[in-house]
């Protein structure tokens, strides 16, 4: 597995690397003016923070994977949290007129960073796959469930589109690093496919999982989460 999972990250960093290089060779092969070379440079530097952005987010993964626990602020309206992440989506929103009902509320202490990354990471999922014009919701419940140490308080958080559905073999490995359902699907190319990975390893800083669902036109991916620590021996600082 993790032979498969360094053959990965060569891949993916290979693509931008290669990239990078060829368009260099090209530049200087001949005189280039201004304005050329800074076509060029503006190129390679979304290269370049593609493949930071593919390192920052494996570097923080790598923290999930020693068992450390997010920290846990003051109870904070997950409502609110889902707002502000809506906001943060508002343009790409209206670009494919999508529009967001949050429906629901809860008020839990968890690490409002990294729960606001992990709902920033399944919106703009959702909003890539969406049907142009639909409406997605951000569905926040609460509910008792059974545990080996007896019952408790779980609060979830799933973002739910309507559009094309994931095949049920594929729904297992969506929280892999580096899976795509399906490379083919339009934007497949336009994120690294470590989003879901994140979400999980965040569900599982907060002793909670992660959980996809998709059938009839409707693909719904969350978060499950004790209400509540049950302890803290490890904590990861989030950063913003």
């Amino acid at each position: 597995q993790m032979e498969a999972f360094n053959a990965d990250v060569a891949h993916e960093l290979n693509t931008p690397l290669t990239t990078l290089i060829s368009s260099c060779e090209l530049a200087l092969r001949k005189p280039r003016s201004a304005v050329e070379l800074q076509d060029i440079l503006a190129s390679n530097l979304e290269d370049l923070q593609r493949m930071a952005g593919i390192v920052a987010d494996m570097l923080f993964l790598s923290h999930a994977d020693r068992g450390t626990e997010a920290r846990r602020s003051a109870k904070v309206s997950l409502a609110e949290l889902a707002s502000e992440v809506a906001e943060f989506h508002e343009a790409v929103l209206q670009e494919a007129h999508l529009q967001v009902l949050i429906d629901g509320d809860a008020s839990v202490a968890v690490d409002a960073r990294l729960v606001r990354r992990a709902l920033s990471n399944l919106l703009g999922n959702a909003s890539r796959y969406a049907e142009a014009g639909s409406t997605i919701t951000i569905e926040i419940s609460q509910s008792v469930v059974e545990t080996p140490d007896g019952k408790r308080d779980n609060v979830s958080i799933a973002v739910i589109n309507r559009g094309a559905e994931i095949d049920p073999i594929h729904l297992p490995r969506l929280f892999d690093r580096f899976y795509r359902a399906d490379a083919s699907r339009a934007h497949a190319n336009l994120n690294h496919g470590l989003g879901l990975a994140i979400v999980a390893a965040i569900a599982r800083m907060h002793g909670g999982t992660a959980f996809a669902t998709s059938s009839s036109g409707i693909t719904k991916i969350g978060i499950s989460l004790p209400a509540s620590p049950k302890t803290t021996p490890h904590i990861f600082e989030s950063q913003s």
